[in-house]
């Protein structure tokens, strides 16, 4: 069979500029945007077929999850991209990741009970957590990046009782290794706690770094893990809501078994694009994660260029590009004077917690075109 070829490099603004989502509507239109988590990249030619015919047969009613495919799509999809051999039966269908961890977070600790998170992280993390009565605690990363696995430890001692687990990191883009993984169950294992796993970037884990899902890391990690996952960031379709939950142990999977029926009700046309993703996206996602190779190279080059002295280590995951801007001059929320300067949409750095002062966050999903004409943008205004 053919390989189709699809067009990365050249995606005109205007063409952009007609799109209804967040990303493309938020802003006036001299703003060029780069800070929600969404590409411009076209679809995968199988979900867009797939879609097309949903709609041409006015398939739009319902999902129908449990009788659906999906499970068996993300499990071939987990064992062709990660070696990862998953049950279907532990398959759990979605609204999304955070939806997902939201209804989770009932099950797994009790009103008051320590919940960890590790900023700078996805800031959703910062309410979810809240909402559901249970207390915020904060492990920051460590300098490079990394898991403080001493501190989280410490954490789970004084009573917390599951950890949401970014993995690949959003917004600094790096990968837990192995080794991490595997101490990170042992302590939750220890400790009776829980790891959440929201696992959406995986897919666009990039070359020089390995995905490890942390339900395939050890026994502990089986025992004590639950993982999220989505085609939405991978294959942008976030839209469409659909994700799934996954389970590695009958103590797992009965826990998921209790989440309430508005946590499994997927959308119908999430569920249908999904499934086309897992079974025959390959050919796109190993097209799109040569781009964002290039990209994020592309990246180190402008800002040297443009923004000398912004901190910059390249992610190792995803399109999201993490820059420390703290020796720039423009305070402690750079996304603000980037804004009104440089008319540049970029997320707030402070807005991750702990650790984001001083920082943005670039989105680089898009044409090598629009990333030069954002980092120019900013270097000019600047």
């Amino acid at each position: 069979m053919s390989r189709e070829s699809y067009n990365l490099t050249d995606i005109p603004l205007d063409l952009l500029r007609r799109r209804r989502s967040a990303k493309w509507t938020s802003w006036p239109a001299d703003v060029l945007p780069a800070f929600v988590a969404e590409m411009d990249f076209p679809l995968a030619r199988p979900v867009k077929e797939a879609l097309i015919q949903a709609i041409e047969l006015d398939d739009t009613g319902y999902a129908n999850a449990p009788a659906s495919d999906l499970a068996n799509a993300f499990a071939g999809f987990a064992s062709r991209r990660f070696g990862w051999e998953v049950d279907p039966a532990q398959v759990t269908a979605t609204t999304d990741v955070v939806g997902g961890l939201r209804a989770l977070l009932d099950l797994v600790a009790g009103p008051g009970q320590g919940i960890v998170i590790n900023p700078p992280v996805y800031f959703p993390f910062f309410s979810i957590v809240p909402e559901s009565g249970r207390e915020l605690v904060e492990v920051p990363l460590t300098e490079g990046g990394r898991l403080d696995l001493a501190a989280i430890g410490r954490a789970f001692e004084a009573g917390a009782r599951a950890m949401i687990l970014c993995s690949p990191h959003n917004p600094t883009g790096t990968v837990p290794t192995r080794p991490e993984l595997e101490r990170l169950a042992e302590l939750a294992a220890d400790h009776g706690a829980w790891i959440l796993a929201d696992e959406i970037h995986a897919p666009l884990t990039l070359e020089g770094a390995t995905h490890t899902p942390f339900l395939n890391v050890s026994p502990a990690a089986r025992e004590c893990g639950i993982c999220l996952t989505s085609a939405s960031k991978t294959f942008n379709i976030a839209g469409l809501g659909c994700a799934v939950i996954v389970t590695a142990s009958p103590r797992a999977r009965q826990l998921v078994a209790g989440l309430p029926a508005g946590a499994t009700h997927p959308g119908h046309l999430g569920v249908i694009a999904s499934q086309a993703a897992f079974e025959s996206g390959d050919d796109w996602l190993d097209q799109v994660l040569v781009q964002l190779d290039f990209n994020r190279e592309l990246l180190a080059r402008l800002l040297e260029r443009n923004l000398p002295g912004a901190g910059y280590r390249q992610p190792e995951a995803g399109y999201l590009a993490w820059i420390d801007a703290s020796r720039l001059g423009l305070g402690p929320d750079p996304a603000t004077p980037i804004f009104d300067r440089a008319r540049v949409a970029v997320s707030s750095g402070p807005g991750f917690g702990a650790g984001g002062e001083g920082h943005f966050r670039l989105n680089i999903g898009t044409s090598p075109a629009l990333v030069e004409a954002a980092v120019k943008s900013i270097g000019n205004a600047i």
